[in-house]
């Protein structure tokens, strides 16, 4: 079975998310469950704009919620024109077996406007070894 995969439309920007859980990565018994996140980042739009910064908000099932801000992406601050495309991946880690992630993006459009860009919740589940 294929991962799962989500996706958001927001001002012209779509997301898209493929999360995959990294066993052989993770340690059970130190409650370490390592997951991976593929992200697009597609400009649907008409506007070029530069994403500037993300807000991430993730939850465990372990009860732990970390808000996670900081500029670009990977290192990155990517301009996208109409049809233009970024992709990355990341990772974290979570206390407990299955958790979410969110947030938001950040731009700034080529006449100065700012506008966000929704990031779908995303579920992680680490699966049975």
């Amino acid at each position: 079975m294929p991962p799962p995969f989500f996706y958001k439309l927001t001002n012209g920007f779509r997301i898209s998310v493929r999360p995959a859980f990294l066993a052989d990565q993770s340690a059970p018994d130190r409650q370490q469950f390592v997951f991976a996140y593929f992200v697009r980042i597609e400009n649907v739009g008409t506007r070029t704009a530069q994403l500037l910064s993300r807000r991430w908000l993730i939850h465990d099932d372990a009860g732990v919620d970390t808000e996670v801000v900081g500029d670009g992406v990977v290192g990155e601050q990517p301009l996208l024109a109409p049809g233009g495309v970024h992709e990355y991946q990341s990772f974290c880690v979570l206390k407990g077996r299955s958790g979410y992630m969110e947030g938001e993006y950040f731009f700034q459009a080529e006449d100065g406007a700012r506008f966000a860009a929704a990031i779908p919740r995303f579920t992680l589940v680490a699966e049975a070894w």
